[in-house]
Order: C-alpha cells, then sequence, then structure tokens
C-alpha cells in the first residue's frame, strides 16, 4: 500500500465526507463516482512490482475495459457487467512525460501518465474504509488517499486538459469543504513547492487562467454539473470566490511564480 494511493473522483467524499457526517445536522455529500483512480509509485516499474497488481486484477475476475471503438484499455479494468471502473495512473517518467498519454507495461496492462501526481505520495490522508470484498466478506481496511493539496493540483491538470464539469466540481468542493478552507490547502501547496515548484506554479497558472472570474470556464462548468439554471450567475460566482480564495493565499505565500 505504501506504493498506492487513491487519486480522483472518489477523494472528495473520503477525506471530506466522512468528516462532515460526524457534524450534527450536515446533509451535504460528494455525488461519488463509479470510476476508482489509484495512483502507482514511479518505484514500481524499477523492480516489475506492477506485475502483482495485474496478477490480483486477473485472480479477482478483473479484465480490461473496451472504449467506445471496442478496443482494450490497459489503464482501466472492469469487473464483470458492473459499471464501475478501476484506472491505474502513474507520475511522468523518461520516455513517457506527456499527460493523457497510455503507457503500456505489460501486453494488457498499462497506466495513464499523469501529471502532478507525485504529489498526492507526498501528502496522504490514512483512511479507514468497512465495507465488502467482492466475495460478501465484510472487512476493515486503512487505505492511503490524496491530500487536498496534491488533489487540487491533479483536478487542476485534469480540468486544464479536457475540461470536464465534475473535474471542476470536485476541484471547488475539495477547497469550500476542507477544514481551515484555503489557508491550510496552501500551506500543503508551499510544502509541495520544495519538492515540485513548477508543477505547482503551473497548477495555480491553470486555476488563474480558468477560474479568475465568474464568467470563466471553470467557475460555469462547476455551475453546469450542479444543473443550475436560473440560479447560474450565483453558484459560478460562488465557485470563482473559493478558487480565487485560494489563489489569493498562494500569492501572499509567493507561490505563484512569475503569475
Amino acid at each position: 500500500m505504501d506504493d498506492l494511493c487513491i487519486v480522483g473522483g472518489l477523494v472528495p467524499s473520503l477525506i471530506i465526507d466522512r468528516e462532515l457526517n460526524h457534524q450534527e445536522g450536515n446533509d451535504e455529500t460528494h455525488p461519488g463516482t463509479n470510476d476508482l483512480d489509484v495512483g502507482i509509485a514511479v518505484a514500481l516499474l524499477d523492480d516489475g512490482q506492477y506485475t502483482e497488481i495485474s496478477h490480483r486484477l486477473r485472480q479477482e475476475g478483473f479484465e480490461p475495459d473496451t472504449n467506445d471503438s471496442g478496443n482494450p484499455t490497459l489503464q482501466r479494468w472492469k469487473w464483470r457487467d458492473l459499471n464501475v471502473t478501476v484506472d491505474f495512473l502513474l507520475s511522468p517518467v523518461e520516455g513517457a512525460e506527456v499527460g493523457g498519454r497510455v503507457l503500456a507495461l505489460e501486453g494488457d496492462f498499462g497506466v495513464l501518465i499523469a501529471p502532478g501526481l507525485e504529489l498526492a505520495f507526498h501528502e496522504r490522508e490514512q483512511v479507514n474504509i468497512e465495507g465488502h470484498t467482492l466475495k460478501g466478506e465484510r472487512a476493515t481496511r486503512t487505505v492511503p488517499v490524496c491530500g487536498p493539496g496534491a488533489f487540487v493540483v491533479l483536478k487542476a491538470f485534469a480540468f486544464g486538459d479536457r475540461g470536464e464539469p465534475k473535474d471542476a466540481f470536485d476541484l471547488v468542493y475539495v477547497i469550500r469543504r476542507w477544514p481551515s478552507g484555503a489557508e491550510a490547502i496552501a500551506d500543503r501547496l508551499a510544502q509541495h513547492v520544495e519538492r515540485h515548484p513548477d508543477v505547482v506554479v503551473e497548477a495555480l497558472s491553470i486555476l488563474v487562467r480558468d477560474f479568475g472570474s465568474p464568467d470563466l470556464i471553470g467557475p460555469l462548468r462547476v455551475a453546469e454539473f450542479e444543473g443550475a439554471t436560473d440560479d447560474r450567475d450565483e453558484v459560478a460566482a460562488d465557485a470563482h470566490g473559493y478558487v480565487d480564495d485560494l489563489i489569493r493565499v498562494c500569492g501572499h505565500k509567493g507561490l505563484l511564480g512569475g503569475n
């Protein structure tokens, strides 16, 4: 588990909702996702340990999913006919630096290159999860989940690349609800700057570009995801405000580089 980390759209429900659900009168929850994104540490490439992952997937009845053209997706696996998938991601490595590209590790197993993923392994929340295995056995495990600072970076890159409304929503959801809000997340980003300054600056520049005012694509995609109609401008303004708070605090901490 030291070489794995849960990232992506499941993170808000694991690091935000679990805390909020303990608060009396709280009825806000994240909509969740059917997709589980798992980051793989680069160290697993050095000694071929990733073969253990693919072995266990096959052993439990998983198989590569297929895309719209019917071709196998090496980085995304599914279990039987359930509408639930597991995607595997890796930080850029030599020969595979471009985000969104798939790197084949075996004949039918690969990873999606995800810029910023390395931050998730420096900022992980240990989360207790109770549920059932695929065989129906009840179990409790502690799993590493991406922390809020790294999550903001990953979602900034994801939204900047594909502009998905849910990516924008997830990003704002975490900034809005993380305890101590923008200040606490900016503190975590400041720690990442020590190791990965270019990654943090680039992610924040995406937020400035896409969320810098209420009429930009980021806030409006949040409103779109929430199904806002009559209050579209109000929802977009709120989304902009939360991201703008983070950008402002990061600016005060000197994290914006030349922006």
